[in-house]
């Protein structure tokens, strides 16, 4: 083995031990978060028992559930209800290790330690676990296998409500997989790569793709709270309906593992959208070792370069699994055949009429000799804003999207039920 693949393998040794380490403790603490979000929301304290503040209450819920007794249903498939906790897990666990969190960092040295001998590294060291070339295609490959660890629970605990949650969560997972897929063709139309770090250098030389792309973005946000099986997307964990969905037979630490991988799931959305949609570690204003248009601060490869963008990309990340649980405590729950529609007869449709508006656009632009990234990103941000206030127009008069009083109402030639309004 050469000194240089020595290094490169001690380099990604420390980057998984350190995400790891951040992602399973940070899951932990965001249970916390959530617990004071929504205290906060509906003004209540929140866990302030357990450590200053409440801090030790993710520590204390560990334990609990270590030392809790293993229930098995005596009717359970032995293996499969086993297996499914850590089908739902591995996956979730898997996706943190391929979106890059820093810009790169410099690396120079060249040592020999005792018996491992030499170890070399010269050049940038991505801040990533792996940068695999096929970028956001892996992360959609891998966080679909998850839908098996929740429909091998809800089948193999022998429980009718378990079973239905399995299955609707199949579905539902299923559908918005084909919405959230579609959503990102327009961002590989755009960048030319499925690459995350060159998507990230596409959105230094020109804008972030949440203005060229709003509408992607859209519907990948909204898909993705459905493939997070979160609040109003929350259908196969409906307490009202099935006691608690396709885990209601689990208890202790395989109970823990499906809401590990949940939060872990939350954590990867909001990652991809903050990479895909947001520049991910881009600093605005700030070019750091290449030209950036508008950039008011330069900033050369290094290890405060690297420390900033990591810090940027936190405050991304930090804000949309703050706007996760904001939302949960915000919209009502959808009934199943609302959010069946909204995938199949809304995102879908949508997403594939964008995807042939974007090409028409690039191909009108490249025409026109619009090559620069800046000059295509603001004429697409023109055309997207246009699509994006007749789409949202439409949506907010009832007119694709409504509920099911105002259809009857349609139908029955009345004057649709209005929207109640406080007065103060």
């Amino acid at each position: 083995m050469t000194p240089e693949i020595k290094g490169f393998l001690l380099l990604s040794v420390l980057k998984m031990l350190f995400v790891f380490t951040v992602v399973m403790v940070g899951v932990a603490l965001l249970t916390l978060m959530e617990r004071k979000v929504s205290a906060w929301m509906q003004n209540r304290l929140g866990p302030n028992r357990v450590g200053p503040g409440g801090l030790l209450q993710p520590a204390a819920d560990g334990v609990k559930n270590i030392l809790k007794e293993e229930t098995f249903p005596s009717a359970a498939n032995p293996v499969l209800f086993v297996v499914a906790p850590a089908l739902a897990f591995i996956p979730a666990l898997l996706l943190s290790g391929v979106i890059p969190f820093a810009a790169p960092l410099p690396l120079d040295f060249d040592f020999t330690l005792p018996v491992l001998g030499r170890f070399v590294q010269h050049g940038p060291m991505p801040m990533v676990v792996a940068d695999v070339p096929v970028g956001f295609l892996f992360v959609i490959a891998i966080s679909s296998l998850g839908v098996y660890g929740i429909a091998l629970a809800g089948w193999a605990s022998n429980s009718k409500y378990s079973l239905l949650g399995g299955l609707r969560a199949s579905a539902q997972l299923i559908s918005y997989e084909v919405a959230l897929g579609l959503s990102l063709i327009p961002v590989l139309l755009l960048t030319g790569d499925v690459s995350f770090s060159r998507i990230i250098a596409v959105q230094q030389s020109g804008l972030w793709l949440v203005f060229p792309l709003v509408v992607s973005f859209f519907v990948f946000l909204v898909s993705g709270f459905a493939e997070t099986n979160r609040l109003p997307f929350d259908l196969p964990e409906a307490e009202s309906e099935l006691v608690a969905g396709y885990h209601s037979e689990y208890s202790a630490m395989k109970f823990s593992f499906f809401f590990i991988a949940e939060y872990a799931n939350i954590v990867t959305v909001s990652a991809m959208v903050t990479t895909l949609f947001f520049g991910g570690w881009d600093i605005p204003f700030v070019a750091i070792g290449t030209a950036k248009p508008w950039a008011v601060l330069t900033l050369s490869p290094g290890p405060i370069a690297t420390l900033l963008t990591g810090a940027a990309f936190f405050l991304k990340l930090m804000f949309w699994i703050f706007f996760v649980m904001w939302i949960r405590w915000t919209l009502p729950r959808f009934r199943y055949d609302q959010l069946m529609a909204l995938g199949w007869k809304f995102l879908t449709p949508v997403t594939l009429g964008y995807i042939m508006l974007v090409c028409v656009v690039l191909y009108v632009a490249e025409l026109a000799g619009l090559g620069q990234t800046l000059a295509l990103h603001l004429v697409l941000t023109g055309v997207s804003v246009v699509c994006a206030i007749a789409l949202f127009f439409l949506v907010d008069r009832g007119m694709i999207v409504s509920g099911s009083a105002a259809r009857r109402a349609r139908r029955a030639g009345l004057r649709p039920p209005q929207r109640l309004t406080a007065s103060f």
